[in-house]
């Protein structure tokens, strides 16, 4: 049986702000880059993104745990954030489905440090003014002066290679090995719902770990290539960036999130950089000025292509941006299969605006001539694919 008791927690900054609250999972000591999040829902499935490896989380909604936690609902093998910072920290939990449990029992099984009882609205204020910072953590040492000696120690995130942490270390395939289409996702901290938005239209992928290179990926003969979110600093993954060059080489199909959009950036000469405060949350707008339509987006990033560049290249073209800060969200390559967006659309969790992306990059997997693959077309759309429709 878990027993929580409240025990006393202290939260540094590396700016030496300090926040005083409760203990809340492990009983430790934790340190990382802090950012916040500011959904309301799907607190699981954000503790479990694999982009957060290696970040402190500041949850804005004001519960945490209150619906409890399940396995249905991980977006990876295990927690995945640094340390937790929440205003409630609640042991109940109202579902009663069958194998949830308490996020206390659930922090506590991951080895994760938390803290709450935090004032959250006064501390994401700070961090929005003051811009991304390390922190951190601990229950068992309240000695601020030796809170600080550890924290000097704490890396910046800029310049950090992580996506080899989280990558898997073998290959594996998920979905239906006789679907009509394979795609190869080079693993850089893919989630799970991707995956799942691909089974879902008919394709069978196989992941591979971060640093495959593109001839091993090409042994398997796949219609085109994923490239995932991840975490750390995307300047620093120069084996991703050569692979990527390699399969627009090949002129093949490829498909770019988050991180993976950063990367085909960097292979097309665009740069990136860190963001004064990156952008995390189920709420964020965006244009898609193909189509001149908006969407509402969930987004995970603290670096971004420089916007600057991408207007100057002959090469990249501006597919979204954002409402907000007008920075660029989505490119696409000229003369190439090959597109990108920062946000996530598989969006778990968030909503589903933007989850055509998915259908168009099965569209253009689709080989060509169509009048040469009847078997793939039922009317007006792909069999298979859900609503892919030709175009």
């Amino acid at each position: 049986m878990i027993v929580y008791t409240k025990l006393p927690a202290v939260l540094l900054l590396e700016d030496g702000t300090v926040y005083h609250g409760k203990a809340a999972g492990k009983i430790g000591t934790t340190a990382g880059e802090i950012c916040f999040n500011t959904g309301m829902t799907g607190y699981q499935e954000i503790f479990t993104d694999p982009s957060y490896f290696g970040q402190i989380m500041v949850t804005t909604h004001v519960h945490m745990g209150n619906y409890g936690i399940h396995p249905d609902e991980m977006e990876s093998n295990n927690i995945k954030i640094a340390g937790l910072v929440c205003k409630n920290f609640s042991i109940s939990y109202s579902r009663k489905k069958l194998g949830t449990s308490s996020i206390q029992a659930y922090c506590q099984d991951e080895n994760v440090v938390g803290i709450s009882d935090i004032d959250t609205r006064a501390l994401v204020r700070h961090i929005r003014d003051k811009g991304a910072m390390n922190a951190i953590i601990s229950s068992e040492i309240l000695d601020i002066d030796v809170l600080k000696e550890k924290l000097f120690a704490v890396p910046s995130m800029e310049g950090l290679e992580l996506s080899s942490h989280v990558s898997t270390k073998e290959p594996y395939c998920y979905g239906d090995e006789n679907a009509r289409l394979r795609v190869a996702v080079l693993d850089l901290g893919v989630k799970r719902n991707i995956l799942r938005n691909f089974a879902d239209r008919g394709i069978y992928a196989k992941v591979f770990p971060a640093k495959t290179m593109f001839e091993e990926m090409e042994k398997w003969k796949p219609n085109g290539y994923f490239i995932s979110n991840g975490p750390g600093d995307p300047s620093s993954m120069l084996y991703a960036i050569d692979t990527v060059k390699k399969i627009l080489a090949a002129d093949k199909s490829l498909f770019g999130i988050c991180l993976g959009h950063q990367i085909l950036a960097l292979a097309n000469g665009i740069r990136t950089a860190k963001l004064f405060n990156g952008h995390r949350g189920l709420n964020h707008p965006v244009k898609n000025i193909m189509l001149d339509r908006c969407e509402v987006t969930s987004q995970n990033h603290g670096f971004g292509v420089v916007a600057e560049d991408v207007m100057k290249s002959d090469k990249v073209e501006v597919t979204h941006i954002n409402l907000n800060d007008q920075s660029i969200e989505g490119i696409r390559i000229r003369g190439k299969k090959a597109f990108s967006v920062q946000y996530h659309p598989e969006s778990s969790p968030g909503p589903h605006d933007s989850r055509y992306l998915f259908d168009d990059f099965v569209t253009s997997l689709i080989p060509k001539p169509i009048h040469l693959f009847p078997e793939l077309v039922e009317g007006n759309k792909w069999i298979g694919f859900g609503e892919t429709f030709i175009s």
